[in-house]
């Protein structure tokens, strides 16, 4: 069995002492050029393997910042997430993530998650990117730890949001330029002070300015396929006959329900886009990879996770330095994916 390689061997191999080794590892900025450069000699001969857990303890930086994610049934959710985790390799810094419970009861969900954050601080986890809309912002920002949020309330916190309105602007005045004569906006019945919100704002201002027809199905959907694709289908029924031998304009929330909604007209032989048209939001890979490529709002996935951890990393220099933290609240661009699903 191979020893374990000490800081003790190290001071001997570079006749330094303990406390430098250790300097070298917490605050290598202390030391010469010409010293840092021998100590690096010395751990690629003594093929020294980095215990990272007794250096976080020793330093109070676990180099972990935690995840808290609504689900991973909508492909947004799990696209943000593979590119927050995807981070690793350009800020060195890992992730424990939580998914949040869908408990009915609100008070029985807000605890979970209360007890999610103290089981993440317990692994000293040094900053907290949340999507969630669980627990307010104003609570939040009591806990001490440097918080950013995505697309959830955030009077109190710094954030990362796309700009919804101007896509949902967008995609919406593509419906009516391509004369359709009901003008329908899918989602969930949203809060205002949530950014999403601004989907449905911008939905009804565009409609009410070009004076068309509209109208708004707002209601949760479900959380897994079988329950979205049920009451969606209830959802294709009702606008069947209410809006019947009327050129739809459907602008859905998100690109996982726009995929549902579509394999929905598919079955029923609707003619897309001459008799249906369809937008949806995120640009999610489900968007492109669909039976019929999904016209979309494009969010830059991407950018707002980078975002994100710029934020978060900035906080946790500024308390490391005793400073106060800053709040900022960033808002990426959107735009218009124009494909089949659209005339």
């Amino acid at each position: 069995m191979t020893k374990k390689v000490t800081f003790s061997d190290i001071a001997k191999y570079t006749n330094f002492s303990k406390t430098t080794i250790s300097r070298y590892f917490n605050n290598p900025d202390s030391l010469t050029l010409e010293s840092r450069k021998k100590i690096e000699d010395a751990l690629i001969a003594l093929d020294y393997k980095e215990n990272k857990v007794a250096r976080s303890l020793a330093n109070g930086k676990s180099e972990m910042i935690g995840i808290i994610i609504p689900d991973l049934f909508l492909h947004y959710y799990s696209q943000m997430l593979y590119c927050l985790i995807n981070t690793y390799s350009k800020y060195n810094y890992k992730f424990l993530v939580f998914v949040e419970n869908h408990d009915t009861n609100k008070e029985s969900k807000y605890t979970k998650e209360m007890n999610y954050i103290k089981e993440l601080m317990a692994y000293q986890i040094e900053g907290l990117i949340i999507l969630s809309n669980t627990i307010d912002s104003k609570t939040l920002s009591e806990l001490s730890i440097p918080i950013v949020s995505i697309e959830r309330e955030d009077k109190y916190i710094s954030s990362v949001n796309s700009d919804n309105y101007a896509g949902a602007f967008k995609a919406t005045n593509l419906l009516i330029d391509n004369k359709c004569d009901i003008l329908i906006h899918i989602n969930t019945d949203v809060a205002k002070e949530i950014p999403s919100y601004k989907r449905i704002e911008a939905f009804k201002k565009a409609c009410k300015d070009r004076n068309s027809k509209y109208t708004c199905y707002l209601s949760h959907l479900g959380h897994n396929f079988e329950e979205t694709y049920i009451n969606m289908s209830k959802l294709y029924d009702d606008i069947e006959k209410n809006y019947p031998n009327m050129k739809k304009g459907i602008f859905v929330s998100n690109d996982t329900h726009a995929n549902i909604l579509l394999n929905i007209l598919i079955k029923n032989k609707k003619k897309i886009p001459d008799e249906y048209e369809i937008i949806g939001f995120d640009n999610s890979p489900i968007s492109v990879e669909s039976i019929i490529p999904i016209t979309t709002v494009n969010q830059d996935i991407n950018k707002i996770a980078d975002t994100a951890m710029k934020l978060i990393l900035r906080q946790i220099n500024s308390k490391n330095r005793g400073n106060s933290v800053k709040l900022e609240n960033i808002t990426i661009d959107t735009d218009l994916i124009i494909r089949d699903t659209t005339s």
